[in-house]
């Protein structure tokens, strides 16, 4: 089982990998020789913490080669606008490209959740800490960003350092993907996998609850897509990183099933 853990300014989780964000969400710098990568682009309020990061081992906004994003929730969006304006390449699914050019406040409507979050807010009532950090940090005021680069299902992303494939990983938002830097032994998996659900509170492999989740039985599907690959060391959107590797990730998520 994976604790849950509050991420400070930048940690190193892997050689040249680094965890952003704070005890809500994650976002990660990849360093590499032709320009860190940003997988997510965590709130706006991160962004000082993502030019500390970025300091730290020589490099400025400007560097950053681009973002690959999980998927257009605002969670993960926050920093996209000023990364792209600086130089950097914003790469989001095909599917989810509409919610980043309409701007934050679209997700809930192009991405409607299966469940009200009102019966979570009832039996936990801690879980309204979740949407008002959010809040706090400029979730929903972030600008559009009207013209990313796109993909579609399972393709590598030429031109973009250390050669990531994108796996599509549909159920949480249509055009949810994750990306494995095999090289590296590196599976980033946004929320279509998670060790940490701020609504449920549970701790350990897991799908986002249906509160947050557009397509539930896609999402469960999805899991099959991750069955299979290398060893790799998974890190999610929410939660610690998980060390047990896809498959053993993927069998608990399963036993804990979607709430």
């Amino acid at each position: 089982m994976v604790r849950h853990s509050p991420v400070t300014s930048c940690h190193e989780v892997a050689p040249g990998v680094h965890r952003l964000g704070d005890e809500v969400v994650n976002f990660y710098l990849v360093e590499h020789p032709d320009g860190p990568v940003l997988v997510d682009a965590g709130l706006p309020g991160h962004l000082a913490r993502l030019r500390r990061c970025l300091a730290a081992i020589g490099l400025a906004l400007g560097d950053v080669h681009a973002v690959l994003l999980t998927h257009a929730h605002p969670d993960h969006t926050g920093l996209a606008a000023p990364l792209r304006e600086a130089g950097a390449r914003i790469w989001v699914h095909r599917e989810d490209a509409p919610i980043l050019a309409r701007g934050p406040r679209s997700a809930m409507r192009l991405s409607k959740p299966e469940r009200s979050l009102l019966p979570y807010l009832l039996r936990r009532p801690s879980a309204m800490g979740t949407p008002l950090h959010l809040a706090r940090q400029g979730a929903f005021t972030a600008p559009p960003v009207p013209d990313p680069r796109t993909f579609d299902d399972d393709q590598h992303l030429c031109g973009v350092p250390g050669g990531p494939r994108a796996i599509a990983l549909p159920g949480h938002t249509a055009g949810t993907t994750g990306f494995l830097f095999a090289d590296r032994g590196l599976l980033f998996t946004g929320d279509a996998l998670v060790t940490h659900d701020g609504m449920t509170g549970h701790t350990g492999p897991t799908l986002v609850c249906r509160g947050f989740t557009h397509d539930g039985e896609a999402a469960r599907a999805s899991l099959d897509r991750l069955e299979g690959l290398p060893p790799v060391l998974l890190l999610p959107g929410h939660g610690d990183p998980f060390a047990g590797g896809a498959d053993a990730a993927v069998r608990e998520a399963r036993r804990n099933g979607l709430r």
